[in-house]
């Protein structure tokens, strides 16, 4: 009734989830009117203090609003109540003392670079304070201070020594399939390749002969995942290498740091061919830590207008698993015709995804993007 949609309009976010919510027989509602149970909080060996930590970590994913933080909603829950989840665990896993041994051991000169170093100990101090498999809080945290101080800490204690013992795989479910044809021809590896490329250098490419040359193959104009698809001003570029089958991916993007700054950030991937035409390995060091990639190409316009890409990782050093998708096009706007919305929807269908998922780019402020070939592998462009 009148009442009930007022009661409602007046629950933002956690206070929806908040007058719903009742775990091991406690509830805020609840909590909030007892002093027993506010007592019993504060002592961490017991039901109410475990269940209103819960509720915490419930809460915040909860105020993310993002369909992957609902997924992990879900997954906390059934890792509290049913059975442990090896994706919770490793978010949650803190550092316990043979970690700590393992990182003065192998890494002290590192940690000392890195703790005497205001940016970086800054950038330790800003990953300590993000929440519960927020990634978006932690690769903001990276590239608002990345040095080389940081990389050769997170390099030593995470990815040569794994010293938290953390460990993550690639979510392989949804699992789309490829593009099976392209220009009225079945999909090659090559045609495949040709697609990432595009407007680098479309006399290759086939995105057309004589066509204005980019400095970059695609405009990123819209993304799935908060953490890494909505930078401002998304370059992708995609270059061949020596050899069959190698390539390269840089991308190019201005991250917004936490002190109020615009930087550039630019990454480099190796890229190697899948067992299906239009499926890619991407393996990048970000940092100190190695994530490998698995790509699909799920569709692309015949006039190289724009190109859908679905993607799964992981940081297994870091214990992140991720997945996302970008839809990169020739000036970083969105596609308007009915026909390449219509083939959106239906290949983002494949992987799961509304089109109401995905977040539009920040172009507005291209200039200054570090472009150059020369910043290119050198085998490659030689």
């Amino acid at each position: 009734g009148a009442e009930g949609d007022r009661r409602l309009e007046g629950q933002q976010g956690g206070g929806v989830l908040e007058g719903l919510t009742q775990l091991d027989g406690w509830s805020p509602e609840e909590a909030a009117g007892s002093p027993w149970l506010q007592l019993a909080a504060r002592l961490p060996f017991t039901t109410a203090a475990k269940t209103q930590q819960l509720w915490t970590t419930l809460q915040d994913l909860w105020s993310r609003h993002t369909s992957d933080d609902l997924l992990f909603v879900v997954l906390v829950l059934i890792n509290q109540y049913v059975m442990p989840v090896k994706q919770v665990y490793m978010s949650s896993k803190g550092i316990d003392g043979p970690s700590l041994s393992c990182m003065v051991r192998n890494c002290g000169r590192q940690i000392l670079g890195c703790v005497t170093n205001p940016t970086c100990k800054a950038g330790l101090d800003c990953l300590q304070a993000c929440g519960f498999n927020d990634q978006v809080c932690q690769y903001r945290c990276i590239v608002s201070y990345e040095t080389p101080q940081f990389e050769a800490f997170a390099l030593c204690i995470l990815q040569k020594h794994n010293c938290r013992s953390l460990s993550a795989e690639m979510p392989m479910r949804p699992d789309p399939a490829p593009l099976a044809a392209f220009r009225g021809q079945p999909l090659t590896h090559s045609l495949a390749e040709d697609i990432f490329v595009a407007w680098l250098d479309p006399g290759q490419s086939g995105a057309g002969s004589g066509a204005q040359q980019l400095p970059f193959s695609w405009l990123v104009a819209a993304g799935k995942n908060p953490a890494y698809d909505f930078f401002p001003a998304q370059h992708q570029l995609f270059y061949r290498g020596r050899g069959a089958g190698v390539m390269w991916y840089e991308p190019v993007f201005k991250a917004l740091t936490l002190d109020g700054r615009e930087v550039w950030r630019r990454r480099r991937y190796r890229v190697r061919r899948g067992s299906t035409p239009g499926t890619f390995f991407f393996t990048v060091l970000d940092n100190g830590v190695t994530s490998n990639e698995y790509w699909r190409i799920l569709d692309c316009d015949e006039d190289f207008g724009w190109a859908l890409f679905y993607y799964s990782g992981a940081a297994s050093a870091a214990g992140l698993s991720y997945s996302g998708a970008v839809l990169g096009t020739r000036n970083g706007a969105m596609p308007t015709g009915a026909d390449a919305l219509r083939r959106l929807e239906a290949a983002l269908e494949l992987a799961g995804i509304k089109m109401w998922e995905l977040s539009t780019v920040d172009n507005n402020n291209l200039e200054g993007a570090p472009l150059g070939r020369d910043m290119m592998v050198a085998s490659a462009v030689n």
